[in-house]
């Protein structure tokens, strides 16, 4: 046990003092992050709003407003927030694992690692899938509502506002990139014994009904975007199984037979009685 143990316990005034370090690299990583991002917040947004400029690219008269004075400005606030917490994101998770990592063993460093490694990676797929697939189709059905205003009628055309197209970008985007985590978030509990593939299978129906109304929830009331995240968030389901099943063959049992086993063992013991 002694050759497992690569550090020696820290008392508590050590661990606050180094949490404190920790927490200290992190906001300054954050803070320089923001200050540079916000630099460039217009040019971020541009990126943001990019999509929607080339379904509308050649109409004349598109722009997008705000009606409160303050309103760009905290719009490229916040752009520079959501940026700097992307950026900042690698240095933060290398000081969480620094945190952590002196008190664990050597296989619970190699188990955990990959799982460090795996989250922003799938919430950056998500991310990803939003703005180069979700978006351009969800912003294309909502411009199917305009009309130029013919038989006497007065036209409808799209003028958003910047704070409220920022939000729903953002909404998406996490709403995606959280739920892309979902594989992450059962195969842990499947290495801790919570959950066990046979159980995620049996409950299999309830996973794909829970994913229509999440995505319902968060995404905008459009059946392409919500279709575009209950889709992915099932197949997600679907591999967070397979991980199970491969984590249980790891560990040497299939959960029927671990049941089996465990009906002998009770069986023989009654008998022996």
């Amino acid at each position: 046990m002694s050759e497992d143990i690569e550090e020696k316990r820290m008392p508590l005034l050590d661990h606050l003092v180094e949490l404190r370090t920790r927490l200290i690299y992190s906001f300054a990583a954050f803070l320089i992050a923001f200050f540079a991002c916000y630099a460039v917040s217009e040019q971020i947004f541009s990126i943001l709003v990019a999509p929607l400029a080339e379904l509308t690219e050649g109409e004349a008269g598109r722009r997008m407003i705000y009606t409160a004075l303050h309103e760009a400005f905290f719009t490229y606030l916040k752009v520079a927030f959501f940026a700097a917490a992307c950026v900042a994101f690698p240095v933060i998770s290398v000081q969480i694992w620094q945190f952590i990592a002196p008190g664990l063993y050597k296989d619970e460093k190699a188990a955990f690692l990959p799982f460090l490694i795996a989250t922003p990676c799938l919430f950056a797929l998500g991310a990803a899938m939003v703005y180069f697939l979700v978006i351009p189709l969800a912003w294309q059905f909502f411009l199917g509502f305009e009309h130029p205003g013919t038989d006497g009628s007065l036209p409808l055309v799209l003028e958003p506002k910047v704070d409220q197209y920022l939000s729903l970008v953002m909404r998406l985007i996490f709403a995606f990139g959280v739920c892309f985590e979902l594989p992450v978030l059962m195969i842990l509990l499947a290495k801790v014994g919570i959950v066990t593939s046979k159980g995620l299978a049996s409950k299999r129906k309830y996973a794909i009904l829970i994913a229509f109304v999440v995505a319902a929830i968060l995404t905008p009331p459009d059946v392409i975007s919500q279709v575009l995240l209950a889709i992915p968030v099932a197949i997600l389901y679907e591999i967070s199984i397979i991980g199970a099943r491969i984590i249980e063959k790891k560990r040497g049992y299939e959960p029927d037979n671990f049941d089996d086993d465990e009906d002998e063992d009770e069986t023989s013991s009654s008998t022996a009685t």
